[in-house]
């Protein structure tokens, strides 16, 4: 039962990242002539790429934290 709903909340995100697809491109296309320059596309990537391994490297160091025991030890302290 539990591998059913994981599926049907993988399709429920995938349908939802689908939308906000379609409604950016409606958006988009709607706004005329909106011409992004070559240094802007770069900044756009730049910041995109800054940003996903800011997550991922933050993401990674709670895990290692997570599975260290590094919050276990902090949480002892305290009490």
């Amino acid at each position: 039962m539990q591998a059913r709903s994981t599926w049907v909340a993988a399709g429920v995100a995938v349908v939802a990242v689908l939308a906000v697809a379609v409604m950016i491109g409606i958006f988009w296309s709607e706004l005329g002539a909106s011409n992004i320059s070559t240094a802007g596309w770069l900044a756009l990537g730049f910041g995109a790429i800054v940003t996903l391994a800011l997550g991922f490297g933050l993401m990674t160091l709670m895990f290692i934290s997570n599975r260290e025991g590094y919050d276990d030890r902090a949480n002892r302290d305290h009490c």
